[in-house]
Order: structure tokens, then sequence, then C-alpha cells
């Protein structure tokens, strides 16, 4: 028997696995692993965003060292994390969510030498909730991930390099699902116009849409 507190409970333990808080059954628990802030200079939160993103740095002490809005480019992320190491040495970037509009800001911190993290979305929800002001601006999340990473480590996850490989296959699924998708349903029209037609293109109808699907790595 499920009572209202165990189920409630469950509730929020299935809301933390889909937004990555807690791991999946059988996978490792990275709420135990709390990331060493000790040595950090500045953190970098970034509310990332498909064309631009904000980016906001806090030293250890609070104070705001970096607070601009960057197009989604490798030459100027380069530039800020290279700026932001020449002045406070070791840098943490912080990004709400790593997939997808997140992904390069991780790739291009992780090529530049900096150390990169993850603050789930609801939870940075319900940290910007502690914080004065009612409006959400992308300024206002990017200050609210930075001064997160700084003064609660613990609801940091780490980003590892078997995430990235995961979500790379993810992709590598979902192209090949779409292009059978595809595929299929061009032979489906074919045979409504003519069986004959279908028959004689054969294979040959799923060449082009398959090649497009990238060969999963070893």
């Amino acid at each position: 028997m499920i009572t209202g507190f165990s189920g409630g409970r469950e509730a929020l333990r299935n809301v933390d696995v889909v937004i990555g808080a807690a791991p999946r059954p059988g996978k490792y628990d990275r709420r135990l692993h709390v990331i060493d802030t000790s040595e950090i200079g500045a953190f970098l939160g970034l509310d990332v965003g498909k064309g631009e993103q904000h980016a906001t740095a806090v030293t250890p002490t609070g104070k705001k060292a970096f607070d601009k809005r960057l197009p989604n480019s490798k030459p100027k992320l380069r530039e800020v994390f290279a700026k932001l190491r020449s002045k406070h040495g070791t840098v943490l970037a912080i990004v709400d969510q790593p997939a997808s509009i997140g992904a390069l800001p991780i790739a291009v911190a992780r090529d530049m030498g900096c150390q990169v993290a993850y603050l789930p979305g609801l939870t940075m929800r319900w940290i910007a909730d502690l914080y004065p002001g009612e409006a959400k601006t992308d300024a206002r999340d990017a200050f609210v991930i930075a001064d997160a990473a700084r003064s609660m480590p613990h609801t940091l996850r780490a980003i590892e390099l078997d995430d990235e490989l995961e979500m790379i296959v993810g992709f590598d699924d979902d192209l090949a699902g779409e292009a059978t998708r595809i595929s299929n349903r061009l032979r489906g029209l074919l045979t409504q116009i003519d069986p004959h037609l279908e028959r004689v293109l054969g294979p040959r109808a799923e060449v082009p849409l398959l090649s497009c699907a990238p060969r999963r790595p070893n």
C-alpha cells in the first residue's frame, strides 16, 4: 500500500530522474558526488539559448566579474573563457541544460581547460525563488546559476564524457529512426501510385535516405 507521503516522495524522485538530478535504477547516483569548488577562481553561469546566451561570472566572494550577452559561437566563447582564466585562474562553467543548445559551451569550455558542471533546471528554479526580484530574465537566471554554484556546490551535477557520448548516440538513433520512417512513407506512396513502380525501384529508394544517418561509434 502506498501512503500519501511515500507516494509524494516517489513522485519527487521521478521528477529528479527526468531532470537528471537522480539516476535511473541501477545507475550511479551523482547526488552523492559533490564537486570540489575550493580552488575555483570564477564561477561562470550560462543561461544558454539557441542563438545567444547570457553569461555571468562571480568570484568566490560573490563579486561579479563578467556580465554580458554572448552569441552562441566558438570564437566569442573562447574569448570569454580565456579572459576569465587569465584573470581568475581556474574557471567553472555551469549550464542549465547540458544537451542540445548547451553542448557547444560545454565543448568549448573543456577545450579551453575550464571545468564544467550542470545545474538541473528545476533545482535552479527553486533556488531562484530565494533571490530578490520576480522578473524572469536571462541575466537574472545566469547570475542565479553562477551564485548557486558558488554558494551551494552540492546542487551541481558533474558532466561526464560518457554523458556526451550517450547524447551523440541518441542523436544517431533519432536520425536512423527518422530515415526509416521517411523511407517507409516513400515506399507506401509509391505502392499507392503503382505497386509495379515500387518493386522496380526496390532497395534503391532507401539508399539516399539511410546514407544520411551517421555511423554509430565503435
